[in-house]
Formats: C-alpha cells, sequence, structure tokens
C-alpha cells in the first residue's frame, strides 16, 4: 500500500512564494521578489519585494533602468532579516541577484545557497557568491497549475 504522492519540492514552493511577492513590487521595470528561509524549510525569515521606500510613493523615482531609485528586493529582505548571522540561510529569488544585492546577502552571513528562477541581465553575481562559497542554482519552476493537479491525486490505496 502506497501513500505516495507527487509532491512540490519546498525548494519549488518557495522560488514560487518569492514570485508571488514580486506581484507587489512596484518598480516599473523589472518586478522581483525574495524570500529568506533556514536551511531545513521550516522558517521563513524574511521577505521583500523591489519598490520605494517604506512611505514614499509607489513607484520609481526615475525612467532611467538600471538607477529608478527603487530599492532592490533583496536589500528589503535582508533589512527585514532579524536573524542571526549564524542562523544557516537559504535565499530563493524570482531573478539572479546584482552585484551589489549579492554582496548584501553575503553580508547577512551563513546564506549556504541562492536558488533563482530567471537569469540577470549582468551575471558577475555568481562569481563572486561561488568565491565566498555560497551555491548558486536556477531552478526550473513547476508551475502552480501542475503543483495543485499533483496535490489532487488521490493517494493510492
Amino acid at each position: 500500500m502506497s501513500n505516495e504522492r507527487p509532491r512540490p519540492s519546498f525548494e519549488n514552493i518557495y522560488l514560487q512564494l518569492a514570485f508571488t511577492l514580486a506581484a507587489r513590487a512596484t518598480c516599473h521595470r523589472l518586478q522581483v521578489g525574495t524570500v529568506i528561509t533556514s536551511t531545513d524549510f521550516r522558517k521563513v525569515l524574511a521577505v521583500g519585494y523591489n519598490g520605494n521606500a517604506t512611505g514614499l510613493h509607489n513607484g520609481c523615482d526615475r525612467a532611467e533602468p538600471g538607477n529608478c531609485g527603487c530599492l532592490h528586493s533583496e536589500e528589503n529582505a535582508v533589512i527585514n532579516c532579524d536573524a542571526p548571522r549564524s542562523v544557516e540561510k537559504f535565499v530563493f529569488v524570482t531573478h539572479l541577484p546584482c552585484t551589489a544585492c549579492a554582496k548584501r546577502l553575503i553580508n547577512l552571513g551563513n546564506v549556504r545557497a541562492i536558488y533563482y528562477g530567471q537569469d540577470y541581465r549582468i551575471r558577475d553575481s555568481i562569481g563572486l557568491l561561488e568565491s565566498v562559497g555560497i551555491r548558486v542554482q536556477k531552478l526550473e519552476l513547476v508551475s502552480p497549475t501542475l503543483m495543485a493537479a499533483q496535490a489532487s491525486v488521490p493517494l493510492s490505496e
């Protein structure tokens, strides 16, 4: 008797959450979301999405790509993360982090891996992160519709 059915991985669930958070982004050019978790996947330590600072207008300060004035999602997640540096962390982000955000994530401390869904126009952050022992992995996202369909498969008797 088997009670096994396909289940989404924790990596897929948290990456999907990052994409859901990205829908709250107020940047006009790119919508990015970030989730920081414990390495046992049991705790969400922080979330973030890109946009202007709290209390300011919801939108970009300038129309210049790469210099719109919005805080990056990773930056907001790092600001929101109050877990001690000693806690091991995984980071899930919709897009590969830029170099500045990679450095912020390094300084967060004890980040073991960064999982991302889409490439960023500049890929320099991969070498930077790997040089300090942070694993970087692109994930293929399983659609929420497929996850729901898999979850509704009856258990075998």
